[in-house]
């Protein structure tokens, strides 16, 4: 049996998987990291800890998989996309990575010289000017950091998103390289011609010299090449070491953002697909096709995948709180022990009593784009609870997702039948429930929600000659539960509402 080895290089830990040459994913191993919060605002990672996250996540695996040992054929690569880090050619990262999340380039993005640049930047890259994408973090980069700039322009500095960070630390600096998906999201790329452009390289005062090459999702993307005295300093066991090494050799040969690798993972590969991923984060992406559509309602175009010189791409819908409501409902106001106890007490009552929560902690993304947005909970009374809190954190998913589609279905004039759904977040039913009413389509989750690493693993496999084509791995996916939509258009439009009556109260609350 061949495996390939699949990485998920996430937002709040890395995961490491085996995909075997019939489709079967294994289960993974789970490396958290530590989040860094250095200012309100502000989400930083330490990109060296996320490199370790990964050699132990892959030391995890093959301690628990010795089957795979020296069977591994290949190796997929899925990463949290515009997070950016800086590092020197030794790979050394120059300082804390900034995250996608983080809103501290607000002030960039209203520079005049920016800002006069929007029309043209949506029209080339599919991209809004916000803080979440990674040239206003690479521009803030050269201006924090003492000499990046001079080090940048002679070349002896790197500019990357966490895929091109990794190609480069895995392969010991042998190749440098990210994929279309990847470089979409940096506001430099232009998605139609797939390379960076000029124009915008000279806004940001960014060296092209310093940035990853971009590449198709499936290419060879060098080989894996670690380092014993490196990882014996750092902490693994002699047996950890010895089967780290023993995948030295394998080649990367696919590579994506998370979000189109879920897409790919989920089978969405026809135009008019579509996915919902529930994280940390909330992203619904649908498949364009071979030819982008630009969106009139504040949606983003991306490249999804490019194989064999043919490039798919995806209209996205991104939301910052998912996952991280339920997160903020356990950790910040200890109202749940657990994330499964959000279906006890949203079940346990019949409505919210009129309360919304618009859970704006980093700003509005998609398709308001108000970085400098707040949270805010409405419809308060003396007889507002615990259990009216919880429910209208979870339903806030749900209204969120629905106002993309909605838009989706507005810019493209398709309507599908039905949503696949993949994310841990999706194991809240009283969610899935309310996201069919809402919609009106069958919502199907899929078997495993680890459909990121699969995306990743089928994309290296079809360049690894392990799989045929992308139609063929259509036969792989694997349905989970589904939902059917029991909700009255007047319900579903008195709820939309309410909400639509929070979130004019949450752009009020901003300073943009």
């Amino acid at each position: 049996m061949r495996y390939i080895l699949c990485i998920d290089q996430g937002t709040t830990s890395t995961k490491a998987f085996l995909l075997d040459e019939e489709g079967n994913l294994s289960q993974g191993t789970h490396v958290p990291f530590k989040q860094y919060y250095p200012q309100p605002g502000w989400v930083s990672h330490d990109a060296e800890e996320i490199y370790v996250s990964v050699l132990k996540a892959i030391a995890m695996l093959l301690k628990e998989h010795p089957e795979a040992k020296g069977s591994i054929f290949s190796m997929g690569i899925t990463n949290q996309r515009e997070t950016t880090v800086a590092f020197s050619p030794s790979g050394k990262p120059f300082t804390q990575a900034i995250v996608w999340q983080c809103r501290r380039t607000s002030d960039i993005c209203r520079r005049p010289e920016i800002r006069d640049q929007g029309r043209r930047i949506t029209e080339i890259t599919g991209l809004k000017i916000d803080p979440y994408f990674s040239a206003t973090k690479m521009l803030w980069l050269l201006e924090n950091i003492k000499g990046l700039r001079e080090r940048c322009l002679s070349g002896e500095a790197c500019l990357s998103t966490i895929d091109g960070f990794l190609v480069y630390r895995l392969t010991n600096g042998r190749s440098y390289a990210s994929d279309y998906s990847n470089c979409s999201r940096t506001m430099l790329f232009d998605i139609s011609k797939k390379a960076y452009d000029e124009e915008f390289l000279e806004l940001f005062g960014i060296p092209v010299n310093t940035l990853a090459k971009p590449l198709e999702s499936c290419a060879d993307y060098g080989m894996i090449e670690l380092d014993e005295e490196y990882l014996s300093s750092n902490g693994f066991t002699d047996d950890e070491i010895k089967d780290l090494m023993s995948v030295n050799g394998v080649h990367i040969t696919g590579v994506l953002g998370d979000q189109p690798a879920a897409l790919l993972g989920q089978n969405a590969i026809n135009k008019g697909d579509s996915k919902t991923t529930y994280g940390t984060g909330s992203f619904t992406l649908m498949n364009l096709g071979t030819e982008p559509v630009f969106s009139k309602n504040g949606l983003l175009t991306s490249c999804a995948w490019s194989i064999n010189g043919v490039t798919n791409y995806a209209l996205e819908g991104s939301i910052f709180q998912a996952g991280s409501v339920i997160s903020w409902l356990k950790d910040e106001l200890g109202f749940i022990e657990n994330p499964k106890d959000c279906d006890e007490f949203c079940n346990s009552i019949e409505d919210t009593g009129g309360v919304y929560l618009v859970p704006a902690f980093t700003g509005l993304g998609a398709p308001y784009w108000k970085p400098d947005a707040r949270g805010v909970l409405t419809g308060l009374t003396r007889g507002t609870g615990r259990a009216q809190i919880i429910r209208a954190g979870v339903e806030s998913i749900a209204y969120q997702v629905t106002e993309l589609v909605n838009l989706m279905t507005d810019d493209t004039g398709i309507k599908a039948g039905q949503m696949k759904v993949d994310g841990g977040v999706c194991a809240s039913s009283f969610l899935m429930q309310l996201q069919s009413d809402l919609l009106g389509v069958t919502i199907t989750r899929a078997l495993s929600d680890e459909m990121t690493a699969m995306g990743a693993g089928l994309a290296a496999g079809i360049q690894a000659g392990i799989f045929e084509s992308v139609e063929k791995t259509g036969e792989f996916y694997k349905a989970g539960a589904s939902y059917e939509p029991d909700m009255s258009a007047f319900e579903v439009s008195e709820k939309m509402e309410g909400y639509r009556s929070a979130v004019r109260a949450t752009l009020l609350s901003g300073n943009d």
